[in-house]
């Protein structure tokens, strides 16, 4: 007989769990594919977060520089923009740390897949977790970059007039913004 007859006949004698699986997996979805979406969340809570974070520094840094050459006593009250822009990094991390936690690989048995209430994952967590993602990396991407620009002002403000309680408190409301994404990542994420 030719090869190809002996999987024919193994496809021919489908159970009903298989068929109650095949439809279930048509209707709802593959889950190990929801992955994807629940993975580009933790990506992008992580690479907006640094990105933010990344400008902050960098934007911030600049200004830093630039006075602490003229005026050195000046260098440790003009690094906290460069400290509030790296806090922002560590906010998508944690968020990428919690969502991982939560992907699970379901199983391509038929019988787990005929009963998509007992599946660990799904597009519904999937989505939230992108949702979640995206929140918090792009609040802190908004955030990093505020603080880049009102950072590299105010430092360079302050060694011209000693402004530095106006630039803590700058750096605090540009760093709230981040604060809110993070929180709202958290009880998207965890819900």
């Amino acid at each position: 007989s030719a090869p190809w007859v002996s999987p024919l006949l193994k496809m021919a004698s489908i159970t009903d769990v298989d068929e109650k699986a095949l439809a279930y997996v048509t209707a709802l979805g593959d889950p190990n594919q929801a992955v994807f979406f629940g993975s580009m969340g933790i990506a992008a809570a992580l690479v907006f977060a640094n990105l933010g974070s990344a400008y902050g520094t960098a934007k911030s840094g600049v200004g830093i520089v630039s006075v602490a050459v003229l005026k050195p006593d000046l260098l440790f009250k003009s690094i906290i923009p460069v400290v509030m822009a790296g806090v922002l990094g560590m906010y998508g991390m944690i968020i990428a740390i919690l969502m991982k936690q939560q992907v699970y690989q379901v199983s391509y048995d038929s019988k787990t897949l005929a009963a998509p209430e007992t599946w660990a994952y799904g597009y519904y967590a999937a989505y939230k977790q992108l949702g979640a993602g995206l929140c918090c990396g792009l609040s802190n991407l908004a955030a990093g970059l505020c603080i880049g620009v009102i950072g590299d002002a105010a430092v360079r403000g302050n060694a011209q007039r000693d402004i530095l309680i106006a630039l803590i408190l700058m750096m605090i409301f540009a760093e709230a913004l981040a604060l809110y994404g993070f929180i709202v990542a958290i009880v998207l994420s965890q819900s």
